[in-house]
């Protein structure tokens, strides 16, 4: 690999792994970027341009595995060029920065580790040629926090390879840890026991066999690591409206949970003190939640969920901005495929005098994740 001749990318016809080219606005490093676990891309970056892999899928099976590694050489070799750094996510367990080590030793270059929401944030700022500092709206499923906790409801003040954390929102307990990702009625549970209504989860979810035990878990405090997970959020609503208490595919209760307050026709107004936010920058949205606990009409319970989760955010910003002086906010992760919140932020952001980035050519979910380190990565020293 050292003796590889560098070709200029502005006359080379890319492989078929590549899948997406971003044109950058200034020149950079060649940084390979190795994405993160769900949904899978690659990045390799060259001259004023960065070229993105194919989506391998999840990397949870030896298929993904080895589709991700030939991915890497593909790149490398068509490239024709020894990168600089090789980027990865932050989790040391990924297949993907496991291979980024093994890699990065092989050719002797820096192995850099980029935080999942920072990844999310340099993504959208990448695509948008964005260098100064921005404030990062970061909404998703999970990613690894830097203090070793599962994230994924983070504002994020970035500032290319740096990032500080200036605000979350409020940590809730995971009855059962991953599996309360995969039932949105253990997240409603978890509101239950965090509103004091605990001895409500056997009633409520009399047909769950597991209820009483998760009763007892969120008494105990017995395997419920907690998350400042935007999604669990969104699996919370659901799970307490009754629109999804099993979820059968990825982000089923969130997406029923839009299309159910799309359904909703009147006019919906956000509820007064549905949230609470803290000069420190935790969101706490436990007041809106309990009230959806009460509600019958699922419909209006979900587009008053969304209304008010709008202006939630809307107050975290305008708080944000106030204590930094940044008046644009980046916005990436899962969560911005909401059309409901992703309109209604940028109406919002829009009468606030806040300039709001979202994704145009990549998509705002985890195959951004591999650009984002990218970026990260060649604003760095190595």
């Amino acid at each position: 690999m050292a003796g590889m001749a560098v070709c200029p990318t502005s006359h080379m016809t890319p492989p078929a792994c590549v899948e997406h080219i971003i044109e950058l606005d200034h020149p950079v490093p060649c940084v390979l970027a190795m994405g993160a676990w769900y949904k899978d891309t690659l990045c390799i970056t060259s001259g004023r341009q960065a070229f993105i892999s194919k989506c391998v899928g999840d990397l949870d099976t030896p298929e993904a595995c080895h589709a991700h590694e030939r991915t890497a050489h593909a790149l490398l070799e068509w490239l024709g060029e020894k990168p600089q750094a090789i980027a990865h996510d932050l989790h040391p367990d990924f297949h993907s920065s496991r291979f980024a080590a093994q890699l990065a030793a092989e050719l002797d270059v820096s192995l850099i580790a980029v935080q999942h929401h920072h990844a999310h944030i340099a993504a959208v700022c990448a695509e948008h040629g964005v260098n100064e500092p921005v404030l990062g709206l970061a909404l998703d499923g999970v990613g690894l926090g830097t203090d070793g906790t599962a994230w994924g409801g983070e504002l994020l003040r970035v500032d290319g390879a740096q990032f500080e954390r200036i605000g979350h929102l409020r940590p809730m307990p995971l009855p059962g840890g991953d599996k309360a990702a995969q039932e949105p009625w253990r997240m409603a549970a978890s509101v239950l026991h965090e509103s004091g209504r605990g001895g409500e989860i056997v009633r409520r979810f009399a047909d769950e066999p597991a209820a009483a035990t998760v009763m007892s878990m969120l008494q105990r405090d017995f395997n419920c690591p907690r998350t400042s997970s935007m999604g669990r959020v969104f699996d919370a609503a659901a799970g307490l409206l009754g629109i999804c208490h099993k979820m059968e595919f990825e982000a089923q209760a969130a997406i029923a949970l839009e299309q159910a307050a799309t359904r909703y026709v009147a006019p919906q107004p956000s509820l007064p003190q549905g949230w609470r936010l803290s000069p420190e920058g935790e969101l706490d949205l436990l007041p809106l939640l309990n009230v959806l606990a009460d509600m019958q009409d699922a419909e209006q319970g979900a587009a008053l969920f969304h209304a008010t989760l709008v202006e939630a955010i809307a107050g975290w910003i305008m708080q944000a901005k106030i204590q930094t002086g940044i008046a644009i906010v980046a916005c990436g992760g899962g969560c911005f495929f909401n059309k409901l919140l992703s309109a209604g932020l940028r109406e919002r952001m829009d009468a606030m005098g806040v300039r709001m980035l979202t994704s145009n050519k990549l998509l705002p979910g985890d195959t951004a994740i591999a650009v984002g380190q990218a970026w990260v990565a060649t604003k760095g020293r190595f």
